[in-house]
């Protein structure tokens, strides 16, 4: 029969969501993250990642829609997918603390009240515990996921045009596509269908477009490298 370990740590477990969107500049998109002003130690005054304890009754799924909650009110994210676990033993000072982080996406970002602000995902302030690392994770998750899946859709709108889907890996990615080959694997993965209408403005009306298939699809072969 084992013996109990000694040493065995009593562990906390918490929520913590990366929470991304898109900021429009100029001709350019910029990734943006929600992070909030902490009201209470440790870490009073700095800003952290929308996060919390989950509660003794209380599933992991049901403590970060409770966390989106708090910090989104009734906007509901179009993606979330559980990002990874984050547990060195110094991570909170108030003893172990294992946090399980969460990635969420929104299409359009909403006005930030209530202590919340969004900041440059590329150039956040310093963040508490270690909200930086669940940060830079998620960013990367994203960067590889947009490569294999349609993952876009969560910073889309239902209905978007090929340059919005092309600004969008632009964007995350942090670098130029060519347009031509760009379009040409979208529409050879057959990632999206042609929608109803076009969008008019000042230039040559452009064709609107769908995702094929509800939620994230996984593609059959990669759009970029």
């Amino acid at each position: 029969m084992s013996s109990p370990d000694r040493d065995a740590a009593r562990v906390g477990v918490a929520v913590d969501v990366v929470v991304l969107s898109l900021e429009q500049l100029q001709d350019q998109h910029c990734p943006i993250v929600l992070v909030g002003s902490r009201g209470h130690d440790p870490f009073a005054g700095a800003w952290a990642l929308p996060g919390g304890a989950v509660r003794a009754r209380e599933d992991l799924e049901s403590a970060a829609r409770r966390v989106l909650v708090s910090a989104l009110g009734p906007r509901r994210p179009r993606h979330v997918e559980q990002l990874a676990s984050f547990g060195a033993p110094d991570r909170d000072p108030r003893g172990r603390v294992v946090s399980v982080s969460y990635l969420a996406l929104l299409p359009t970002p909403h006005a930030a009240d209530g202590g919340w602000r969004w900041w440059h995902a590329a150039a956040p302030p310093p963040l508490a515990f270690d909200h930086a690392d669940i940060l830079s994770s998620a960013v990367e998750r994203l960067r590889a996921k947009l490569s294999y899946s349609n993952v876009a859709y969560g910073l889309l709108p239902d209905e978007f045009t090929l340059s919005d889907l092309q600004a969008v890996y632009e964007a995350v990615l942090g670098r130029p596509l060519d347009k031509r080959n760009f379009r040409k694997k979208v529409m050879a993965l057959g990632m999206v269908t042609p929608a109803q209408g076009q969008r008019r403005g000042s230039h040559r009306p452009a064709q609107l477009y769908r995702f094929a298939g509800a939620g994230l699809v996984l593609l059959d072969n990669v759009i970029t490298t």
